[in-house]
């Protein structure tokens, strides 16, 4: 498999593959995704590729992840995560045509400072954790949690991207990979591969993870969604990884007083050190959150029915009242009607 060479130029990319190119979407220091149309299904598609500017050893290394992603986002049919329509490597041309969403990427409304209300994040983070249950239970493992890879569309319903670097059969690191590499961590020849402030404890030490790396990276975005802040912040990776690997953050309740402790609970519980003291699968995250949810909805109900009961008896003691105001008392009525005897 080669890379593409496409032209620096971003005028000059009219066509990759079968997909006619509308629009560059965005470009980083690595690759680019723009909006195509597929003339087949008549459908917009969002096409990710390089860019020429790397290292021979560096376009290796992406095009595994990019091949990879394919492979572990086609395995998956969920509505919380990404649908990759089609994958190709051939020919000098390597692309990912996949679904064109339209919204913003999480990590951009964090950065806006956006605040999102506790039901909102209740939401977002129970998609993401059914989301993650049915991967996992797939056998991927997505390895690379933040908000970047989260994707936001219509009435906040999260998309969940950028499976380049997830544990699923068929990777094509495994096929290179020699008899001695281990294929479950998150490091290759001392360069991480990941975002370091959603790491895990056993990706900061290096350790051999599985499925419940996911968890804790899920916990660190709940937490940050809930916050404002990142669990733990540092001057350097150093400093980063070791705050990761060893100490405890601040819950989310004692940040802001305002966070139920309920939901405040079940982030602390995902990020926990020790990965058998968090919840064994996501989709008891996703049970614990839905269990608060519909705790709220009941404590809600329980109240407006209070409220109600409350306002019937008021309502009723009122009523009594001007229904005493309607009639004259019985002894007004029989001292009306003595005096109409008397003058009779």
């Amino acid at each position: 498999m080669t890379l593409a060479t496409l032209p620096i130029d971003r005028d000059a990319v009219n066509r990759i593959g079968r997909f006619r190119i509308i629009r560059e979407l965005g470009r980083g220091t690595i690759g680019c995704v723009y909006l195509g149309h597929d003339p087949v299904i008549d459908r917009e598609v969002a096409i990710k590729t390089f860019l020429p500017s790397m290292s021979m050893v560096e376009r290796k290394r992406i095009e595994e992840q990019f091949i990879n992603e394919a492979r572990a986002s086609g395995r998956l049919n969920h509505t919380n995560i990404v649908t990759i329509y089609e994958a190709f490597s051939e020919g000098g041309t390597t692309y990912i045509a996949m679904e064109y969403l339209k919204g913003t990427e999480l990590h951009r409304m964090l950065a806006a400072k956006h605040k999102f209300s506790t039901s909102d994040v209740a939401s977002i983070i129970y998609r993401l954790a059914t989301a993650l249950d049915f991967a996992h239970r797939n056998n991927v493992v997505h390895r690379d949690i933040k908000p970047a890879n989260i994707f936001l569309v219509a009435d906040n319903q999260p998309k969940l991207m950028d499976f380049g670097i997830a544990r699923a059969p068929n990777r094509v690191a495994d096929e290179l990979a020699g008899a001695g590499d281990a294929p479950f961590t998150l490091y290759c020849k001392d360069n991480l591969l990941g975002t370091p402030n959603y790491m895990s404890p056993e990706q900061a030490t290096y350790s051999p993870v599985d499925h419940r790396t996911d968890i804790y990276s899920l916990g660190a975005v709940m937490y940050e969604t809930l916050t404002g802040s990142r669990p733990f912040t540092a001057e350097n990776v150093e400093k980063l990884l070791e705050k990761i690997a060893y100490k405890a953050p601040r819950a989310p309740h004692e940040i802001n007083p305002e966070i139920p402790e309920g939901l405040s609970a079940i982030v602390m519980k995902a990020l926990q050190k020790r990965p058998e003291k968090r919840f064994a699968t996501a989709g008891e995250m996703a049970d614990d959150i839905k269990r608060y949810v519909l705790a709220g909805k009941r404590r809600r109900r329980e109240d407006r029915m209070r409220q109600g009961e409350e306002n019937r008896r008021h309502g009723d003691r009122g009523h009594n009242h001007e229904r005493q105001q309607a009639y004259p008392r019985p002894g007004l009525i029989k001292k009306i009607f003595n005096n109409v005897l008397r003058k009779s």
